[in-house]
């Protein structure tokens, strides 16, 4: 990060960054060419790790990268808002960010997929006892990526 001054290190207010926000894009390497999608997603932390947890199709570019790569950029931001100026170059914009990267890998335990699907409609919902059948579970591919670097922004 360039702007030290505006990184945020208070582990509460990153998490209060990353709730806020409905949708996390993810990047992958593709034959030395970007792909970035954007997704709903789900958030755990532990003593030890923040986890991201997605879901979508079974097969497509997406899968075929994850399975490829085992790694992926993501990027989150939240409160954006133009901060208009009578020369161009003083335009800028407020806002808070989240980018990072990490392993990433398709779950195939029943058990921790629910878990994962349950932490994306949590975090879509504000509810978390939803209930998954097995015939849900056997149609949905769900990932989830491991935090192993990430920096946090505010922009005021």
């Amino acid at each position: 990060m360039r702007r030290y001054e505006s990184a945020i290190t208070d582990n509460e207010k990153i998490k209060e960054i990353i709730l806020s926000c409905h949708c996390c894009r993810l990047g992958f390497c593709d034959n030395n060419k970007v792909y970035i999608v954007p997704l709903h997603f789900g958030y755990r932390e532990t003593e030890n790790s923040r986890i991201f947890y997605f879901h979508g199709a079974k097969e497509g570019k997406k899968v075929e990268l994850i399975k490829k790569n085992r790694y992926a950029g993501f990027e989150l931001d939240t409160n954006y808002q133009i901060h208009e100026a009578e020369t161009a170059c003083y335009f800028s914009a407020r806002y808070q960010s989240v980018i990072g990267s990490g392993a990433i890998a398709i779950i195939e335990d029943s058990e921790e997929k629910k878990e994962a699907l349950q932490s994306i409609m949590e975090h879509n919902s504000d509810r978390d006892d939803w209930i998954f059948s097995q015939g849900m579970l056997d149609t949905v591919c769900v990932f989830k990526l491991i935090v192993e670097e990430m920096t946090y922004k505010d922009h005021a």
